[in-house]
């Protein structure tokens, strides 16, 4: 995909696809769900060293990158002039003269995720853009505040204007290998979420086994989830390669199987362009070119952006700039 490519496709509207209405449990579907780790992670080790773009293809692909991205804060310390300069940044994510350079426009982020308090400045500062604002949700990150209280965190969520939720499923119920209570939960979620996009985050560093990962991908998509998700991005370890090789077939196997695409979004550790490049070529391995569009695949990262636009700045000037050039806002 050259930069003119890359153009084309940044400014199409966004594809989209039927939503994912979920459908009966099949606990035996589940059961024959299973994890060959060692095979899982060479497979996972063989990425990086199989697949490389350089010159104006790597150009390309980082810029489909960026409008992959859920631009992301999530701190104790957000405040509303924070939120509206990410919103900024959203909007304009590449330095006007490196997009000039490049032959591009119309470049945007997939999404701004934030806290449930910073939806209103969020929507407020994206007003007039086609850039949704995303809310993590249902007592992010540990999920352990009463049920009653995470289905109404997300029903006044999508009052605020959220259009998509980012939700965390109870890990006890995988390590406990509770299905059918993992089903109810995810179900009441989406419910909940309306005509809401809904994300199903596993916290997958606190699943105990690939399988179990396997496992959670498949009842969370059976109950309805839009997306699946790897992590908070609070959890010690966050996306892996070898995690989002199980969750990216899992997604293989339930269109396999019912026709309806889900969405995958690694989040939390992708900081370095070239790591963006390896979970890019993942998807089009794995899940082929449709996947590779905002409605379908997204990053939950922050400072991964700031690390693109320092690599296209070097494929347009030949020079490394300081990082403090490529800031949020």
């Amino acid at each position: 995909m050259d930069s003119q490519t890359a153009e084309r496709t940044a400014q199409l509207p966004q594809v989209t696809e039927p939503r994912n209405p979920g459908m009966a449990l099949d606990l035996d579907w589940v059961a024959n769900v299973q994890a060959n780790t060692s095979a899982i992670e060479r497979r996972a080790a063989s990425l990086p060293g199989r697949r490389s773009v350089k010159k104006d293809y790597q150009a390309a692909w980082l810029l489909k990158a960026i409008t992959l991205i859920d631009l992301t804060t999530l701190s104790g310390d957000d405040t509303a002039g924070r939120v509206r300069r990410l919103c900024s940044k959203a909007r304009q994510p590449v330095r006007t003269e490196l997009l000039d350079a490049l032959g591009v426009d119309g470049i945007t982020t997939g999404a701004v995720c934030v806290y449930h308090d910073m939806i209103a400045p969020a929507v407020q500062a994206l007003q007039g853009s086609d850039i949704p604002v995303a809310a993590v949700s249902t007592g992010f990150p540990a999920g352990l505040s009463p049920f009653h209280l995470r289905l109404a965190e997300i029903e006044e969520s999508v009052k605020a204007g959220a259009k998509e939720i980012d939700i965390v499923i109870s890990r006890r119920h995988v390590l406990t290998q509770n299905w059918q209570a993992l089903y109810d939960e995810m179900k009441a979620f989406r419910a909940a979420c309306g005509d809401a996009h809904v994300k199903a985050i596993l916290a997958t560093g606190e699943l105990g086994t690939l399988r179990n990962v396997a496992r959670a991908s498949l009842i969370c998509m059976m109950a309805g989830a839009d997306f699946i998700k790897t992590s908070t991005g609070k959890e010690s370890v966050n996306a892996t390669l070898p995690v989002s090789l199980v969750m990216i077939r899992a997604i293989r196997d339930y269109y396999d199987r019912t026709g309806y695409r889900v969405g995958y979004k690694p989040a939390g550790g992708i900081s370095k362009a070239k790591d963006s490049l390896v979970y890019l070529s993942l998807i089009k391995e794995e899940l082929g070119d449709r996947w590779l569009m905002p409605d379908l695949f997204r990053f939950g990262a922050s400072s991964l952006l700031g690390d693109i636009e320092r690599q296209l700045e070097h494929h347009v000037t030949g020079a490394y700039s300081a990082g403090y050039r490529h800031a949020m806002g």
